[in-house]
This record gives C-alpha cells, sequence and structure tokens, in this order.
C-alpha cells in the first residue's frame, strides 16, 4: 500500500476543524478549473480560426510550387519537369507565368499582378466557391477571358456583363529605350474580356488571372515561365514529394509547401495563439499558487497528525510526500474537470453553433478545432506548477518537526 497516497486520501475528503480549509481548498481547485477550461477553450478557437484562414488562402495556394532561386523566370522544358507532369501522383500541373502591369478600365486605371496560368489551373475544385460575381472562365468561343479580384473591380468599376469594354493592360516591352516623346511606344497593349470577380484575401484580390498565351503575348515570354504550381491526388505525402523534387530539380530551383509560400500568415498565426497561451498561462498559474494557503492552513491542522507520524518512524520525505500528493490532488482534480468542460464546450460550439460571429462575417459561428496535443500540453502545464506550488507548501510540514516531538 502507497501510506503517502492513503492518507492524502484521506485527509482530501476528511473532514477539517476549521471549515475555511474546505472552502479554500475548493476556491482552489474551482481557480484551476476555470482557468484550464479557459486555456483549452482558447486554443481550440485559434485552431479552428487557423484552419479557417488557411482554407481561404489555400483555395489559391497549391500544394507545392517550383520557384527559380535566381532571377524572375526560367525554362519548363526539362527533361525532370516533363516527367513530373505525367506522374501519377500529381493531379494539376500549372504553368504559371505572371508580372506587375497597369491596368486599365474606361477612364480609370490601377497597377495589379496579371497572373498568366496553363489550364491545369482550372483542375482546382474549389475556384467557384470564390466567384463573387460571372464565372470563373478563361476562354470561350469569343476567345480569351480573365478573373479578376474584387479589390481591383471595385477600384476600376469594372462590369462583367459588358460584352462591349474590355480590360486594357499595359506591361513595358523588354530592352526597348523609352521613348520621352511617346512614352506610351515602350509598352505593349492587349485588352481582354472580364468573366468573373474572385474574392479571397487582399493578397490575391489585387490581381487577375489571364490564360498563359495571353500572359505570354502581354509579356513577351516565349518559353519562360514565373513557377509551377503542382497539386497531388489523396493520399500523396507532400513532405516525401517536396523532398524529391528539391533532389531532382537540383540547387537552381526553390521547392515550397503552403506553409513557406505563406510564412508570414503562419507566423502572425502561431506567435498569436502561443501569446495567448501565455498570458492564460499566467492567470492558470496565480489560481494554482492558492494552493499553497490551502496547504499551509491543512499543516497547521495537521500538527499533532505530523507528530504522530513521526514518532511512529515516518520519515520527513514520507510526510512532505503526503502533503505534496494532496495538493497534485487538488490540482489535477481541477484540470481534468477543466478539461472535460473544454471537450464538452467543443462539442456543443462544433455541432450547435453557440457563440455567433457578426452577420458580415463568412461563418456564421467561431469555428473552432480540437487538437490533442493542445489538452496534453494544459496538463503538463498545470502539472508542472502544481508540483512546485505543492512542494512549496509541503516543505513546511516538516520545518518544526523536532520542536512538535518534543512538545508531543
Amino acid at each position: 500500500m502507497n501510506t503517502p497516497l492513503y492518507i492524502a486520501k484521506r485527509y482530501l475528503f476528511a473532514k477539517k476543524s476549521t471549515n475555511a480549509i474546505n472552502l479554500i481548498s475548493g476556491i482552489s481547485m474551482v481557480g484551476v478549473m476555470v482557468g484550464s477550461a479557459a486555456l483549452i477553450i482558447i486554443l481550440s478557437v485559434f485552431n479552428g480560426l487557423e484552419v479557417t484562414i488557411l482554407n481561404m488562402f489555400n483555395t489559391m495556394t497549391p500544394e507545392l510550387v517550383i520557384l527559380p532561386a535566381k532571377g524572375k523566370t526560367f525554362n519548363p522544358d526539362t527533361k525532370y519537369f516533363n516527367e513530373l507532369k505525367k506522374s501519377k501522383a500529381v493531379y494539376s500541373f500549372t504553368e504559371v507565368l505572371q508580372e506587375n502591369a497597369l491596368l486599365k478600365y474606361n477612364n480609370k486605371q490601377a497597377v495589379g499582378m496579371v497572373k498568366g496560368v496553363s489550364y491545369d489551373y482550372l483542375k482546382n475544385p474549389k475556384l467557384d466557391s470564390t466567384i463573387r460575381e460571372g464565372r470563373f472562365i478563361l476562354s470561350n468561343k469569343s476567345g480569351y477571358s480573365s478573373v479578376i479580384g474584387s479589390a481591383l473591380q471595385t477600384y476600376l468599376a469594372v462590369n462583367t456583363v459588358d460584352p462591349f469594354t474590355e480590360l486594357e493592360i499595359y506591361s513595358p516591352k523588354k530592352n526597348i529605350a523609352v521613348n520621352n516623346l511617346n512614352p506610351a511606344d515602350g509598352f505593349l497593349n492587349k485588352s481582354i474580356r472580364v468573366s468573373g470577380v474572385f474574392e479571397v484575401q487582399q493578397e490575391f484580390d489585387n490581381g487577375i488571372v489571364v490564360p498563359l498565351d495571353f500572359a505570354r503575348e502581354l509579356l513577351g515570354e516565349e518559353k519562360n515561365i514565373s513557377s509551377i504550381e503542382i497539386n497531388f491526388k489523396p493520399g500523396v505525402n507532400i513532405d516525401n514529394f517536396q523532398k524529391e523534387i528539391s533532389e531532382k530539380a537540383g540547387n537552381a530551383f526553390e521547392v515550397r509547401n503552403r506553409a513557406e509560400q505563406n510564412r508570414s500568415l503562419y507566423h502572425i498565426l502561431n506567435t498569436e495563439k502561443w501569446a495567448v497561451y501565455i498570458i492564460l498561462t499566467f492567470i492558470l498559474i496565480i489560481a494554482i499558487f492558492n494552493i499553497i494557503g490551502s496547504l499551509t492552513m491543512l499543516v497547521i491542522d495537521k500538527v499533532k497528525d505530523i507528530a504522530i507520524l513521526s514518532s511512529l518512524g515516518a520519515s520527513k520525505k514520507l510526510i512532505k510526500r503526503i502533503f505534496l500528493l494532496e495538493g497534485m490532488m487538488i490540482t489535477m482534480s481541477g484540470c481534468i474537470l477543466g478539461l472535460i468542460i473544454g471537450l464538452i464546450f467543443y462539442f456543443l460550439q462544433h455541432h450547435y453553433g453557440l457563440i455567433k460571429m457578426g452577420e458580415d462575417t463568412l461563418v456564421s459561428s467561431y469555428p473552432i478545432g480540437l487538437k490533442w496535443k493542445d489538452f496534453i500540453l494544459v496538463f503538463l502545464t498545470v502539472g508542472f506548477f502544481s508540483f512546485l506550488a505543492s512542494a512549496l507548501s509541503s516543505n513546511l510540514s516538516v520545518k518544526k518537526i523536532d520542536q512538535l516531538n518534543q512538545t508531543l
């Protein structure tokens, strides 16, 4: 039988001589319970927001992108890239040529990113979900079409149902000196219909998607492209494929996954989550250290028991373990209850959307995501600080044990 644990359990449930001890112990447990529940709920909400935001970006962000390590463009007509394009694991292989250009519609003009894409780009099933107006079409019987971002469309006042007014795009001619008398001679000018308006995020909404052949004519690039965007079939290990492409493509290319393509976004999301975790942990620590007051009063209440145990041969280490386990049981009970409350809240919010967001939002209720590593993190955090607080308090139980034995 584990003697310290047995005695600690008796002390936990037994009636004390002073009701204040039970009250303070209860308050300590409730404080830890509320802090643990709040911590797991906030972390779960951040998980849900992270998934929602990343899904919005992932509609336009490929699983892997191949970029030149130096310069802006490269020639994709190589043996390896041609083999990669035919790989059974590849779902879509999109060649991209993009550059900033001047866009003009009626009397308004703006600078935007022109993104020319090959037709594998249209395999993305999420593209239609981004359309706010019109359709995502890049060519039809009438010729080339484009899809413009909502920010550019608003600024230029583009009318997608007007078949007579086309969007004009100006791009500087390569290796040609600017004519000061007529600067327009230094630009290539192409016109294109606008078939739809997409809306994702500001980073994408200031651009326009056009067919690759149109972009080649506009930018004067016959062979080179800016990047290759790759999406894979379900079940493919993206990390392994990224390493394989990096090795076979060589040092002349960079291969980035979605996290690396959106470094700033992932950094912001992780920073905010850990900042909230640290702040709530400090609040939780205050609640945990209330146990010091509870155990101090318990030591005073059980002073005669301590002296008797010592007279019967109990070592100082055994007595300290009794009160250490007592403190741990109080705080960890609160922690487990808090985790259960957090789990219940997750299921209620996930299935019923108890807490709503504003009316003009993409989702009606706050998104929430469950990660078991968050539960483990909270449990270990509470356990660590509970051990520290209980260890400090348990030292009081043996400080004057020799004097107690003489008095007894």
